[in-house]
């Protein structure tokens, strides 16, 4: 009699009903060293995302064999850590390639879900002094309100027709546009802007430009490198500094506009299905922008929990950030000119 293929479970044709699974043992059978080297992330870290995505990866399911949220969320820390689905991975937690795609896709959407838990700018005013007193230790710059800059994560080529995705360098690629604090903690990620878009583009056209536009944050500004226009909400160095307070301010800024460098080579680091060492991003540009998503949202979580990666790491092995060569563009904002100035006579000179 002829079976049809489609009521066949592909687990349980590749390894059996007797095959030991992690639904059948508990993560105190091994050790945090073990669960740090295959998933990147200690036994109370993965415990924690069980409670929180528990309930988004338990839905209702025809199969007889469901892929407990435990289990799910060790097959995406996998690949988000490792980049690959390879079998070793696969053969570690008793599930196929297939499943352990589908386990990816699940928890990547539920931590989407909450990203604007984990990723915000500050509210109470406690929180926004304290955000700028941070900032101001680290290299005297007053006001800021988080560090902005763009970096382009590889795709697969959408379709042949399609040079929107195509970077400077000829690759496809997504050009995300991110705020961090001064620990490197996100407080804006935009994963989903085509990688042919200028910085300065992409910036114009966010949904954080239009935050700071409309007000929503006062009494501060963001720092960005020369990518981008000056703004009276968004800081840039000088050209060609000439006095003594031009150069202290530039000097100001790069130490402080650093951290930001140094926070995605934490997350590249950590995450490496997106340091494009295992190759490009296998998934459309919507699918892409969302692990890119769901890893920013983890690199929060893992700084809020003290897993610092720039402490577990030689800060001397980090990659420099690469070299662009920027049209002198400063924008005619006149108001934003006088800001800067103001900075310069107040606080430099």
């Amino acid at each position: 009699m002829t079976v049809p293929i489609a009521v066949l479970d592909c687990d349980l044709l590749l390894y059996g009903r007797g095959h030991r699974t992690l639904d059948r043992f508990k993560l105190e059978d091994v050790t945090d060293e073990y669960l740090v080297s295959m998933y990147g992330f200690p036994r109370q870290f993965i415990c924690y995302l069980v409670d929180l995505l528990g309930a988004n990866l338990s839905r209702p399911t025809q199969r007889s064999r469901a892929i407990s949220p435990e289990t799910q969320i060790l097959a995406a820390l996998g690949f988000y850590t490792s980049g690959s689905f390879q079998t070793r991975m696969g053969d570690a937690i008793g599930i196929s390639q297939a499943s352990m795609s589908r386990c990816v896709a699940n928890v990547t959407e539920a931590l989407v879900e909450r990203a604007s838990q984990f990723i915000h700018f500050p509210e109470d005013d406690a929180s926004v002094q304290q955000l700028k007193d941070d900032f101001y230790t680290l290299a005297g710059m007053p006001g800021v309100l988080g560090l902005v800059d763009c970096t382009h994560v590889t795709i697969k080529a959408p379709n042949a027709e399609d040079l929107s995705y195509v970077n400077e360098k000829g690759l496809h690629s997504l050009n995300c546009l991110m705020v961090c604090d001064a620990r490197g903690l996100l407080l804006s990620a935009e994963t989903h802007w085509p990688g042919s878009l200028q910085d300065r583009t992409v910036l114009q056209q966010s949904g954080l430009r239009n935050q700071f536009e409309a007000g929503m944050h006062k009494d501060g500004w963001l720092l960005g490198d020369n990518s981008f226009f000056l703004r009276t909400w968004l800081m840039t160095p000088l050209h060609i500094p000439e006095t003594p307070a031009e150069y202290r301010y530039n000097m100001a800024h790069s130490a402080t506009h650093n951290i930001i460098e140094q926070a995605f080579w934490s997350i590249r680091s950590r995450f490496r299905c997106l340091d494009g060492s295992k190759g490009t991003l296998q998934y459309s540009p919507e699918k892409a922008s969302h692990i890119i998503l769901a890893c920013c949202v983890l690199h929060n979580i893992a700084l809020e929990h003290g897993l610092d990666i720039w402490s577990s790491l030689t800060m001397g092995q980090m990659e420099q950030p690469e070299e662009y060569e920027y049209e002198h563009m400063e924008s005619l904002d006149s108001e934003a000119y006088q800001v800067r100035k103001e900075l310069l006579i107040t606080h430099f000179s």
